[in-house]
């Protein structure tokens, strides 16, 4: 079944990243179009897929991991402005698979993969 996942593992506190907003926008040229803004919840997960079978459709998108905000919620000492604020990660999707996409993040750093 097609659809798009993702999680959050806030690797600093080795906790699930709870709370923090992720936006989707769908990618058409240099038209970028926000289909969908939701938070983690506590496991770090999105209650729903950001894209289901019905909304998946083949293309560019990207995700938006709000991280700054995050990190701020949760009392971490951060610079003014945060290392890291927004993390866009863009991605190409083909119809007929799901794709789970995790960020793995600090203050200081991040890093994800095509997950199962």
């Amino acid at each position: 079944m097609a659809r798009l996942t993702t999680h959050v593992l806030d690797t600093a506190q080795g906790k699930p990243g709870a709370g923090m907003r992720v936006e989707l926008y769908a990618l058409e040229g240099d038209a970028r179009k926000l289909e969908k803004s939701v938070w983690t919840n506590q496991d770090g997960r999105c209650d729903e897929p950001l894209l289901d079978a019905e909304a998946f459709r083949s293309g560019e998108w990207e995700l938006v991991f709000h991280v700054g905000a995050y990190f701020c919620q949760e009392g971490v000492d951060l610079p003014h402005p945060p290392f890291l604020n927004e993390v866009p990660v863009r991605v190409s999707l083909c119809a007929g698979s799901h794709y789970h996409v995790p960020l793995l993040v600090s203050p200081w750093s991040y890093t994800t993969y095509r997950g199962s």
